[in-house]
């Protein structure tokens, strides 16, 4: 196991342990439309149709995680996938939470859980996202993620508005490119010493 392995996958008081009651869980193809559901109840994600979530827990099962209640339903989720160009940065797709589960840190937790997951199985050393300005509770969740694991976070716009299309659009903001890493940095200063 490499350094930034048993960085993200030692237990830690940094990472955020799931809510009481919940429990995290990779997606499957059955969870789609719950999927779907919550990113449309969200009101703040870009809803993608349908098919792409039920193909999203067939193809990224790996690389995205979800939280399940007691009775087993998602309540919340966070999709990713691993960039064919930069194979140890886990880009993270959306997060959503359920209203019931807001305010208890779910959101974290399933950040913390996915990274945890990906590093037991792939050499990784850094997270990507995109954020459109003034999502405030992106914002905090990504940059408190990144102060949790001691990285570095770059912020640039990725695409500009214009670049989205303007037909049937209200018009779509920026997307900010958040890069946070290296993800292992801890680890490497303690084996240094």
């Amino acid at each position: 196991m490499t350094a930034a392995q048993a960085d993200l996958t030692a237990p830690r008081a940094a990472f955020r342990e799931m809510p009481e009651g919940l429990r995290l869980d990779g997606p499957r193809v059955q969870d789609g439309a719950a999927l779907w559901r919550l990113a449309r109840d969200s009101g703040k994600l870009d809803l993608n149709s349908s098919y792409s979530y039920l193909l999203w827990c067939r193809d990224f099962a790996a690389t995205s995680v979800v939280a399940r209640d007691a009775a087993g339903d998602p309540v919340g989720f966070v999709t990713g996938y691993i960039r064919p160009e930069r194979p140890g940065v886990l880009v993270v797709w959306q997060v959503a939470v359920a209203a019931s589960q807001q305010g208890r840190g779910l959101a974290a937790a399933l950040l913390d859980g996915l990274a945890a997951r990906v590093a037991a199985s792939t050499e990784l050393h850094g997270l990507e996202t995109t954020i459109t300005p003034g999502n405030v509770p992106s914002e905090r969740l990504f940059t408190s993620f990144a102060a949790r694991h001691g990285a570095d976070l770059e912020r640039e716009v990725l695409f500009d508005a214009e670049l989205f299309p303007a037909d049937g659009e209200a018009g779509h903001e920026p997307e900010v490119l958040y890069r946070i890493g290296p993800l292992a940095r801890a680890a490497a200063r303690a084996e240094a010493a």
